[in-house]
């Protein structure tokens, strides 16, 4: 059986990207920080046996060797989905009056910490022939106010990925851009407002499924292409 690591994996875009490959019969390790969400969460992916669920936080040292022991326990990796991310304050402050240390804890998370996994775990990806997938933003390359410090992590995060992707050739290493989605990080990105109109994340999960199935050249994909050119076929 195939063997995926997703983080974040408790609710939103991971858990929806992590049931679907539950249904297709992947074993999967999965995190996020809130243990009782994760048990919840693992609980309702599939069997114990096949759904082993680590809580902790990806910024911290400890709580990634113990995903990478888990991951050693199976043997190989097929898929890595950096999912785990963090969007600072809410709501957000604009850049000159960003505290500088909270800052530093959404680098943590949302750039230091993919690169610290995948530094892990890229041999086992390049043993399985695999993937690594890096969720970006489309704030990642595009100005909007207000989201400075998470859009200045993910824009790093889609440059580590893509000098990543041309240093190891073997392994494919995607930077994936979702688009908005109606998730609790976009709720608390827009305080008070409705967010009905957005995406839920079961709906762009045929897109990434495209990256995983038909493994196209390294590189940055956006969700809504992959989904256009899917819906010509």
């Amino acid at each position: 059986m195939p063997v995926a690591l997703i983080t974040g994996a408790s609710r939103g875009f991971g858990f929806a990207v992590a049931r679907e490959l539950a249904a297709r019969g992947w074993e999967l390790i999965v995190d996020a920080r809130d243990p009782a969400a994760l048990q919840r969460a693992a609980g309702e992916l599939g069997a114990p046996g096949r759904v082993i669920a680590v809580a902790g936080d990806v910024a911290d040292t400890g709580h990634r060797a113990e995903l990478a022991r888990r991951v050693a326990e199976h043997g190989r990796l097929d898929l890595l989905v950096n999912n785990a991310s963090l969007l600072g304050p809410s709501p957000q402050p604009g850049l000159d009056e960003y505290p500088i240390e909270v800052l530093e804890r959404v680098f943590r998370v949302n750039t230091f910490a993919p690169l610290a996994i995948l530094q892990l775990l890229l041999p086992r990806l390049a043993a399985a022939g695999g993937a690594a997938i890096n969720i970006s933003s489309d704030a990642a390359v595009e100005p909007y106010p207000g989201w400075g410090g998470y859009g200045a992590s993910k824009a790093a995060l889609d440059q580590l990925t893509a000098i990543l992707a041309a240093e190891h050739p073997a392994v494919r290493v995607y930077a994936f851009d979702p688009g908005d989605m109606r998730t609790a990080m976009h709720q608390a990105a827009y305080p008070g407002e409705d967010i009905s109109d957005r995406a839920e994340p079961e709906t762009v999960v045929p897109a990434l499924l495209r990256l995983i199935d038909e493994r196209p050249p390294s590189g940055r994909y956006r969700g809504s292409d992959l989904l256009a050119v899917g819906s010509r076929r």
